[in-house]
């Protein structure tokens, strides 16, 4: 699978296309792949990093959700969130059905956080957990470049 690694403030990120769709975004150097970047690969890299340079609010990429259906609605939820805005488990759990803790597990395994903004759901009581590297720190530099970290200070 093609692979590109960029520089992001929030650190090295390897993107990963499958069939034409973005299918994982980490926080890694990635594979040992040198090959040249395909265009969709090359098209995220550009969009994210106009969305670090404030360029850019709301990505158009074509990606896939490997998992459940509940995986992909719970994906397709945080998707629909705009920048600036936050959501709760519990909201996201009303829409989809199940419960906020399902949801948050579901939230966790996002594949392509960033792309699919799972920074911008936070628990009932607190910020709840972020799988990315740097934790929960990383999420509320997230929510601060957004412009939605008002609640956070």
């Amino acid at each position: 699978m093609p692979e590109l690694v960029i520089d992001s403030p929030v650190g090295p990120l390897c993107l990963t296309e499958e069939g034409g769709e973005i299918t994982r975004l980490t926080w890694s150097r990635g594979a040992s792949d040198t090959s040249e970047p395909t265009d969709l690969l090359q098209d995220a890299a550009e969009q994210l990093a106009a969305y670090f340079d404030k360029r850019l609010q709301v990505f158009d990429l074509p990606m896939r959700v490997h998992g459940s259906a509940f995986q992909r609605a719970v994906c397709a939820a945080m998707s629909a969130v705009p920048l600036g805005h936050t959501t709760t488990y519990g909201d996201i759990a009303r829409d989809v059905g199940g419960s906020a803790q399902s949801v948050g597990t579901a939230c966790g395994a996002n594949p392509i956080p960033i792309l699919i903004p799972c920074h911008r759901v936070l628990g009932a009581n607190g910020l709840g957990g972020f799988s990315g590297q740097g934790g929960v720190e990383t999420k509320v530099q997230l929510l601060r470049h957004e412009g939605a970290a008002g609640l956070l200070i």
